[in-house]
């Protein structure tokens, strides 16, 4: 719902939220036979669009994608989690990120108190302590390095569901995260900085590695792709979308976090630079520095009838899930997203 646009990507602003068309946005994403639609925390609070979703929707998941964990307690987590948990009737999955240092302390004002893994080790574990007492009425006993969940009462608990089961989905790009999702969570949310090479070569070893550790099947851990798109409804406006994606990818790249994908492809001078020119707010200059030949290694490009079948032939039997979000112009076209997700399924 909502995701960034092209223009938010080179440094523009973004309008409003809008209930009404929230509203029908979600109504109009399970009339189209999606299976989950997800909000962002692009500049709006993930949790807000998905009440409403949660209240115009009967069949549909509900997730978000994602929120970021840190500057938010595990309790304030955990109750809008169990909240929307119980509004969708069980359809909710609660996507978590760490998002970076520089952006967690100076954007949000929050603290960052040492390295994110293995703090959003303890965060979940700490939300999954909390679930528990929730659900049981179990006395809580968390304590780690990080934070402390040892008191409860029955005035401040929400009390039991009829659906406990809160899925965790980890945003990952680098090995730690996602070995962590392999141990502790139900399905790791790939960042599309990620690209299908590396999805294969070090994602999904990395989340083999975890399950296994904790004695996991790694095929119950759901690993849910977000490919870029560079799609539109001629070849002409593919020229365009290429240019749009760029701008995105270029984007993801100017983050250290994010350079061991770069490195991975010995695209890390690129990387440094696309940095340098991120600080200087050099942003519609960017896209430059990314070839047509690493925009394939990252990204989906076809014309509109093509779509659901390149989709297919590039995601099957690598991802169990995929993120479908479609530029405008072919977005609003209900016959043509009716056929692609039709495809999808098919695969």
């Amino acid at each position: 719902m909502a995701a960034p646009t092209a223009d938010q990507y080179a440094g523009d602003t973004r309008s409003g939220a809008d209930v009404g068309s929230l509203v029908a946005a979600a109504r109009r994403a399970e009339e189209l036979g999606f299976d989950g639609l997800t909000a962002p925390e692009a500049g709006h609070d993930p949790f807000l669009p998905l009440v409403l979703a949660a209240e115009h929707t009967s069949r549909i998941a509900l997730g978000t994608n994602v929120a970021i964990a840190f500057p938010r307690s595990p309790m304030v987590t955990a109750q809008l989690a169990w909240d929307l948990q119980a509004l969708s009737g069980g359809r909710f999955q609660l996507g978590l990120g760490t998002q970076v240092k520089g952006h967690v302390e100076r954007r949000y004002a929050s603290t960052w108190t040492g390295p994110p893994g293995p703090r959003l080790r303890e965060y979940v574990q700490c939300l999954q302590a909390m679930f528990e007492t929730f659900q049981t009425g179990a006395r809580p006993a968390f304590e780690g390095d990080h934070y402390r969940f040892t008191l409860m009462n029955p005035f401040f608990s929400p009390g039991p569901i009829e659906h406990p089961h809160v899925p965790i989905h980890l945003a990952a790009v680098n090995p730690y995260m996602a070995r962590l999702a392999g141990e502790l969570a139900d399905g790791l949310r790939v960042h599309p900085i990620a690209t299908f090479r590396y999805v294969d070569e070090v994602v999904r070893p990395a989340v083999a590695a975890g399950a296994a550790a904790a004695g996991r099947d790694p095929a119950a851990i759901e690993l849910i792709g977000a490919p870029f798109l560079a799609v539109a409804a001629d070849e002409a406006g593919v020229e365009a979308a290429r240019h749009d994606i760029k701008q995105q990818i270029a984007f993801y790249s100017s983050t250290r976090t994010y350079h061991a994908v770069l490195e991975f492809h010995g695209w890390q001078d690129v990387g440094g630079e696309l940095h340098r020119m991120s600080k200087d707010g050099r942003w519609k200059e960017m896209p430059d520095l990314i070839t047509d030949e690493m925009l394939d290694e990252w990204a989906v490009v076809a014309t509109a009838a093509d779509l659901g079948a390149t989709m297919a032939a590039r995601c099957t039997g690598r991802f169990d899930t995929v993120s479908l979000t479609l530029p405008s112009a072919l977005g609003s076209d209900d016959e043509f997203v009716s056929d692609a997700v039709a495809t999808l399924h098919a695969a």
